[in-house]
């Protein structure tokens, strides 16, 4: 076996350990989105606050796609 070969076996184990971290703690995962995202709109200009939101959307989107539940809606980040 090549190393390509092994480098893919790496990969592909952890994204499936990545997969069963996001079915069993996506919740935890999307709360902590939520917090980073607050404290972050917190301490920078308000004018960044709908870049650091959409951030957080794509991050919660790719948990989904770990998950297993692409396109599924959140809600918005409340504004401060």
């Amino acid at each position: 076996m090549g190393f390509a070969d092994k480098a893919k076996d790496m990969l592909g184990d952890a994204k499936e350990t990545a997969e069963g971290l996001a079915k069993e703690h996506g919740d935890k995962i999307d709360g902590a989105i939520d917090k980073a995202t607050e404290f972050v709109t917190d301490k920078t200009p308000d004018s960044v606050d709908d870049k650091v939101r959409a951030a957080a959307e794509k991050a919660k989107d790719a948990v989904d796609q770990l998950e297993g539940e692409p396109d599924t809606p959140h809600p918005p980040s409340a504004p401060n």
